[in-house]
């Protein structure tokens, strides 16, 4: 995985830390550590952006966001799941990777153009 990806990986993950912080903080102290969480959040956001397309890294990190948000609401606040959430949520996932994929025929289209 590059160093790209990681950061992908990275922000997806400290959005779901903070999203869980809402939820439970209940100090000064706890909303102060949920402030710095996002300040990291955003910083390894912006660092994927660097060198990957903008629309598919925060598509990721949106969909990830939604779905993982989702799915914590289910299983660890004792939210309801239900037969349209999950329908959503694989759409949510299958337009996600589509985007990546045509991502990736738009870089390989360009890069044989390159080499012509």
């Amino acid at each position: 995985m590059s160093k790209d990806w990681m950061y992908v990986a990275l922000t997806c993950l400290f959005e779901l830390i903070w999203v869980f912080g809402f939820n439970t903080a209940s100090t000064w102290w706890h909303w102060a550590i949920i402030l710095v969480i996002i300040a990291i959040d955003f910083h390894f956001l912006s660092k994927a952006c660097e060198n990957l397309p903008t629309g598919t890294v925060y598509a990721i990190f949106a969909g990830i966001g939604t779905v993982g948000t989702t799915l914590m609401d289910v299983f660890i606040f004792g939210g309801e799941f239900s037969l349209a959430k999950g329908i959503f949520m694989v759409i949510l996932v299958a337009g996600v990777i589509g985007l990546k994929l045509a991502d990736n025929q738009h870089k390989e289209e360009t890069d044989l153009k390159g080499v012509q």
